[in-house]
């Protein structure tokens, strides 16, 4: 998939999830909405405004005095009701001290006799005060929803205002709310806390108090006091008074949050000091649920449940910040519980997922290694993809461990791990027992046992761990992807039998089945032509320029892609298909160096010439007719040949090479240095040139035991009059390093990957083309054509 095609995934993904999130989070919200609604979260709403009275505490403004009907009055006046004389005494007190306002929370809606109703309101009317009288209404029996209204009688009504006492108390029993109105007598009337406080709104519209002003600070006055003139007139100047009852056998006693049980005229005055500041706004629940919901989606996005703590108190903080300032500042009563309890519930739910995953994740892991475990290939391989599960067991596991110490056991298979990966081993690595790691391959059975061999050529190498080098071996599994015991039991054969790999039973069918097939498609192939011939170029070192170059051959099957030679040249050789896979090579080879001999070119080209080959007449006799009925001269040649060719019939393989030396034909010994043969032994033979395998080659400039065979091996095979090829260079300094001690050709990726015959042209005979496509050999680095 390119970059854009993964951005735009991602994007598309990054999009589901987050409109997954918002669902979610609607989802809450609309929980939350309903048990809100239910009445469900009111607890909660209650105790979160009481905390918040509790820290806004503060003092009344002194603004308003109660006069209070206590139990002195009670005992000074002896008799109830009292007569209205009592209260008309007291408004003439309050006229002559200058009180702003006289508000009466005490019903005067029956008669008294004529005389003291009489006396009350000449005490009214002739007041300079502003009066207010109280007026409320109440069912007119427990099973009737018909209201009676109480007004004070008529002869009152004339020198005062009017404004209603009436309580709302909610469904636990508290007052925590008060009208700014009510409908009495078919009229809307003001509450008398909006009267003292000179506050209109709408009929039936309550109001929250707030409780966090401190009743026991609103000044009091006992009625008797203030009847027998015995106050200072000063106190009461210009400030507005509220008479009612205290006294607990007079009743009107209300519960209320935080301050108990209240009289009646302290929650009126309580009410008229809240107003006194504006009418507070109250702040429904769903405005900050909503705020909450747009809130959860960047909780829900949390990748940590430190994550998820850290973002709920960013949020949280901000919302109770909203809430306090909101009704410090600007009167507004925020109902939040909502709101915070969907965060909370966000919270939990958004860290129990992740714990879940955490623990899920602890799980699939082994504690050691930090590899996935078994567990984790099981539950990846669950859907049965079609490919295999191959495991590699560590031979003496025991023995390693007591050598590296269990400190250091995690970071050899730490190493193997790495060595696995890099070979081309598919990520991830499981560690699916003690001693054996595991993975899962898409690659045919065919390509997998080739991956095989050079994972054993790699592991070879010893693998440095706390100082110390140690060797290692290891065994391969390869069964079907949901046999992971019978993987491990594959493997665990390999190493008893010294075989590199070991099929499950029902691997090894399929691989077979693959092998069929694929020997069958190359045969069509080796008829049609569909194989390609590519050359990786040689240098010679004397001389700077490319000289020479070894011929490869290249398989781009039309549905399975592009094969490794490692893929097919192996099964060619089982199934006896390597002498015409070679004679295609050859012919093109022959073809190839006719074309360059044309457009003046000479350069020498080596074929390789399998162990099979070299011991079978028809194959020598058809390489000679093909040699012999060509122009090209045969010195031109080159046949790379292996150890092991010479070694299982040493006088037929002597027989056959003389053959093709007296046509003229090079032998050169190719991947010397891998097998067992000595420079005495190969000197029976009709060689050229030796080829320093890449593994002894590759790290030479760096590795001091490599350098020393490599120089060595130069040094020898001169004295025997060969020449010498060392392949696997790949970096400057080991080409300048193969200079200096006198090595003749080098080949290798830093010189020049595969390239097709015309390209390999373009390059000898500086063709500018394809200096700028190949590089130059200025640098001695070839940009790859293959």
């Amino acid at each position: 998939m390119s970059a854009a095609g993964r951005s735009s995934a991602d994007g598309v993904g990054r999009g589901r999830n987050g409109l997954h999130l918002a669902a979610l989070s609607l989802l809450l919200a609309g929980i939350v909405s309903l048990l809100t609604v239910a009445g469900a979260l009111q607890p909660f709403e209650n105790a979160l405004q009481n905390a918040g009275f509790a820290m806004r505490e503060r003092p009344a403004s002194g603004q308003l005095h109660i006069v209070e009907m206590d139990a002195a009055s009670v005992a000074a006046i002896e008799r109830w009701p009292w007569a209205r004389e009592h209260y008309a005494r007291v408004v003439d007190q309050l006229h002559r001290a200058g009180a702003r306002t006289v508000a009466f929370d005490v019903d005067f809606s029956s008669p008294s006799n004529a005389r003291q109703d009489a006396i009350l309101a000449h005490s009214l009317a002739r007041s300079s005060s502003t009066i207010i009288l109280p007026i409320f209404g109440q069912r007119e029996s427990h099973d009737s929803a018909r209201q009676l209204d109480s007004l004070p009688i008529a002869i009152l009504r004339g020198h005062a205002l009017l404004g209603s006492v009436s309580v709302a108390p909610d469904s636990d029993g508290l007052v925590r709310q008060m009208p700014l109105g009510t409908l009495n007598a078919g009229a809307p009337r003001p509450s008398l806390s909006a009267q003292i406080a000179h506050r209109s709104g709408a009929a039936d519209t309550l109001f929250p108090i707030d409780f966090a002003i401190d009743p026991d600070t609103i000044p009091r006055h006992s009625f008797v006091a203030i009847e027998r003139g015995m106050f200072d007139t000063a106190e009461l100047r210009g400030k507005d008074v509220v008479i009612g009852a205290t006294a607990i056998e007079m009743g009107d006693r209300y519960a209320t949050p935080g301050h108990g049980v209240l009289p009646g005229v302290v929650v009126q005055a309580l009410a008229a000091e809240t107003l006194s500041g504006g009418v507070p706004i109250r702040v429904a629940w769903y405005w900050p649920l909503a705020l909450a919901a747009l809130s959860s989606i960047w909780i829900l996005l949390s990748s940590s449940r430190a994550s998820v703590a850290a973002r709920a108190i960013v949020t949280a903080g901000s919302l109770l910040t909203l809430w306090h300032l909101g009704s410090w500042l600007f009167l507004m009563r925020i109902e939040m519980a909502a709101a915070l309890f969907m965060l909370g519930a966000v919270t939990l739910l958004r860290s129990a997922v992740l714990l879940h995953r955490e623990f899920e994740h602890a799980r699939l892991i082994d504690a050691e290694t930090g590899m996935p475990n078994r567990r984790a290939l099981e539950r990846n391989i669950g859907g049965g993809s079609g490919g295999h599960t191959v495991t590699a067991m560590i031979d003496e596991f025991d023995a390693l461990k007591a050598v590296v110490g269990q400190a250091e056991t995690a970071n050899l298979l730490a190493r193997i791990e790495d060595r696995l990966l890099v070979s081309g081993c598919e990520a991830p690595i499981y560690r699916v027992d003690d001693r054996v790691l595991a993975w899962v391959s898409k690659l045919p059975l065919y390509e997998l046992e080739n991956l095989l061999s050079g994972l054993a050529a790699v592991m070879r190498t010893p693998v440095e761990v706390a100082g110390r080098r140690v060797d290692l071996a290891l065994g391969f599994g390869i069964a079907e992807e949901a046999e992971i015991s019978g993987a491990v039991h594959a493997a665990n054969l390999a190493l008893r039998s010294d075989d590199i790999w070991t099929y499950h039973e029902d691997a090894g069918k399929a691989a077979l089945e693959q092998q069929i097939s694929l020997m069958g498609e190359l045969d069509l192939a080796i008829e049609q032509g569909e194989l390609e011939v590519v050359y990786q170029p040689k240098l010679e070192l004397a001389i700077d320029r490319i000289t020479s170059a070894e011929a490869l051959v290249r398989w781009r099957h039309p549905t399975r892609g592009y094969l490794s030679p490692d893929t097919f040249i192996p099964l060619a050789e089982e199934s006896n298909r390597i002498g015409d896979l070679t004679l295609f090579v050859l012919q093109r080879s022959i073809d190839d160096l006719s074309e360059w001999s044309e457009h003046g070119v000479a350069i020498r080209t080596a074929v390789n010439i399998s162990a099979r080959l070299i011991s079978s007449p028809d194959f020598v006799e058809q390489v000679e007719r093909m040699i012999q009925s060509t122009g090209v001269p045969p010195d031109r040649l080159i046949f790379e040949i292996t150890e092991s060719a010479t070694l299982r019939d040493p006088e037929g393989a002597r027989e056959t090479l003389l053959r093709f030396r007296d046509l003229g034909v090079a032998i050169s010994m190719d991947d010397y240095g891998t097998g067992q043969s000595t420079l005495s032994y190969l000197k029976n033979l009709p060689l050229s040139e030796l080829k320093i395998d890449r593994s002894f080659v590759q790290h030479s400039h760096q590795d001091s035991n490599d350098a020393l065979l490599v120089r060595s091996t130069v040094e020898l095979a001169h004295q025997m009059g060969l020449k010498v090829v060392a392949e696997g260079i790949e970096e400057m300094e080991c080409l300048a390093f193969l200079r200096s001690i006198g090595c003749d050709y080098a080949q290798g990726y830093f010189i020049g990957k595969p390239m097709k015959g015309e390209d390999l042209l373009g390059l000898v005979t500086g063709d500018l083309r394809s200096q700028r496509e190949f590089g130059g050999l200025g640098g001695h680095h070839l940009v790859q054509s293959f």
